[in-house]
């Protein structure tokens, strides 16, 4: 595995869409090898025997998990280009922040719209919409997050996009008429090809939310 980037994927996974695009956006070369999660294989298990989940990058043999950590460990090995942080220490400390708010508000929310249903869902969609007009208000009419350039925050929270149209089906309320400035600035983060080659169609990920609550709900 000596200077090998391999990512331990799965598809519909916007913890792993955020290890693609942060690998692409500093033009990585990188050999995805998607997971059984009903099976899983013996290098996850080796690789992530703490969490045994996905994404694991293993750089060069040494595996690195938890997507955020992953993002970071990515900016940190090819600091040569697009940096994911601002330079100042009050800048790196608010990205950790919105990210941080990103996997512990808005990621719980947007699980109980798809994953759950009656009350749960209902809760989960009015905690989303509210997560969504906090981000929106710290996003201000900035292009991105961080300013002008994409960043930490950018990619941690872009790969909810491509479940957006499941959480509007499951949920059953528009996203755009909740908050216009986070769609626009998700489209124009979408133009990004290390964004648009990481983010699966949003019409699979319905797909596979309809899956999931058939034979879970």
């Amino acid at each position: 595995m000596a200077n090998s980037t391999i990512l331990l994927d799965y598809w519909p996974s916007m913890f792993c869409m955020r290890a693609r695009v942060a690998l692409r956006e500093k033009g990585v070369v990188f050999e995805a090898r998607e997971e059984d999660l009903t099976n899983k294989s013996p290098l996850l298990l080796q690789s992530n025997p703490i969490h045994k989940k996905v994404p694991v990058l293993i750089h060069n043999g040494k595996p690195v998990s938890e997507s955020l950590n992953v993002v970071q460990y990515v900016d940190e090995a090819w600091s040569d280009k697009n940096p994911f942080f601002p330079s100042d220490p009050y800048g790196k400390a608010q990205a950790r922040f919105w990210a941080d708010f990103v996997d512990k508000k808005f990621s719980d929310a947007q699980f109980k719209i798809w994953g759950k249903k009656g009350e749960e869902q209902a809760a989960g969609v009015k905690e989303f919409i509210e997560a969504l007009k906090i981000l929106e208000a710290e996003l201000g009419d900035k292009p991105y997050f961080g300013g002008d350039s994409f960043g930490y925050v950018d990619i941690s929270l872009i790969t909810f996009y491509s479940w957006f149209g499941a959480y509007e089906k499951f949920g059953n309320f528009s996203i755009e008429a909740e908050s216009p400035k986070l769609i626009a600035w998700a489209k124009r983060c979408m133009e990004k090809e290390s964004v648009s080659k990481s983010l699966p169609d949003q019409e699979k990920i319905v797909a596979y939310a309809a899956e999931f609550r058939k034979n879970n709900l």
